[in-house]
């Protein structure tokens, strides 16, 4: 459902191109810095003396008639440069607005198909499932849309909205596991609410292990694709693409120093993104079946343990009876130290690695008991 009147558009022109430009205001706060301002007070001054004396050197050679020399040369931009495929990509990306009453947030999506399918962030929409809120969506052009909630993924931290068009741009999605570290990507997206903002940078790193809800139920943990492009909060839920303008990633979460924006911390240059291999499988489950679904090997963890591992609760039910840990021979009290191949540090890496497969994927799993070490392999399940 549109909120907007686009009368001035062509009949035969698709619903996502507009001939109005969208501008964002915002105010700027100045500074109260005596200190800087008797600077810049001082540098003016002296560049006003400079001016005023060249001005004074030359004024008698000048002729009142002087012409100001201007080109006309036209800019090309190739398509794989970074305009052309922002050019291509963001009529595809969206603002949302989550809204409950009096408060809000706001996030970022893009289209999976035509028929108005958005992937974005579960942490984005949460409150439409908890608490009822409204959830709109804001087109590139400026349209503005009523959108309902699909399904969501609470590990990880995805979801999937719907709006009612059936003409949609939608991304094309990449491969994630063929990124490699050093790639240009492109983040597209809506930080601190500045819609259709873009900006670059490479792939620093792959599978990192990043958490999010602070080991709430709502805890998300994600084997991210790591990058210095600039991401904000706003970003949360908008593409990462690659340098052929297909999605490698959705945009997550930032690490940061401080925080200096209404509570929330800007980009140091360490962004976090799901890879869209992974977001893609779970997207599809959501669709069909409104819920997904995700692998586990049958134990619990104890997130409160300071070694080095993840070690398996020594309490009754901390390896399920008869899931894989269990018939592997995986024992209350274990400590997981590895898996696949890969050192395992704490509880949470242990998860995001599990989670990082598929249900049905065999994994290798090096353990410690005791003073022994041994190495298993196990079938993953779906979770109930």
């Amino acid at each position: 459902m549109s909120s907007q009147n686009n009368s001035n558009i062509p009949s035969n022109t698709p619903w996502w191109i507009s001939e109005h430009q969208v501008t964002t205001a915002a105010e700027v706060k100045k500074a109260n810095s005596r200190s800087v301002g008797f600077g810049v007070a001082i540098a003016m001054a002296l560049i006003a003396g400079i001016v005023g004396s060249v001005a004074g050197r030359t004024s008698a050679t000048l002729d009142s008639k002087t012409n100001l020399v201007s080109t006309k040369s036209v800019i090309e931009r190739k398509p794989d440069s970074i305009a052309g495929i922002a050019a291509r990509v963001s009529p595809s990306v969206v603002s949302i607005e989550v809204r409950s009453g009096n408060s809000g947030g706001t996030g970022s999506g893009f289209f999976l198909d035509s028929s108005g399918h958005i992937l974005t962030n579960n942490h984005v929409i949460s409150s439409a499932a908890t608490d009822g809120a409204s959830i709109n969506v804001k087109l590139a052009n400026g349209k503005n849309y009523a959108a309902k909630l699909i399904g969501r993924d609470v590990s990880y931290d995805l979801a999937v909205i719907k709006i009612a068009v059936t003409d949609a741009p939608a991304l094309q999605l990449g491969n994630s596991d063929d990124v490699q570290v050093g790639d240009g990507v492109i983040a597209i997206g809506s930080p601190l609410g500045l819609t259709g903002t873009v900006t670059s940078g490479i792939i620093s790193a792959k599978n990192r292990p990043v958490t999010s809800g602070g080991g709430t139920s709502e805890s998300s943990f994600i084997n991210a694709l790591q990058t210095d492009a600039a991401i904000n909060p706003g970003n949360s839920g908008g593409p990462l693409v690659d340098l052929s303008g297909a999605v490698v990633g959705i945009n997550s979460a930032i690490a940061t120093t401080g925080s200096n924006f209404g509570g929330q911390s800007g980009s140091i240059g360490l962004g976090f993104a799901i890879p869209i291999n992974q977001a893609k499988k779970t997207a599809d489950q959501l669709i069909k079946f409104g819920s997904s679904t995700y692998p586990i090997m049958g134990v619990s963890l104890d997130t409160r343990f300071a070694g080095t591992g993840a070690k398996i609760p020594s309490t009754n039910g901390a390896v399920s009876a008869g899931g894989p840990a269990d018939r592997a021979g995986i024992k209350p009290g274990d400590i997981i130290v590895e898996i696949d191949g890969k050192a395992i540090g704490t509880a949470d890496e242990a998860i995001v690695s599990v989670r990082s497969h598929s249900v049905g994927d065999m994994i290798k799993v090096k353990y410690v008991r005791g003073n022994v070490s041994k190495e298993v392999t196990l079938k993953l399940i779906a979770a109930k």
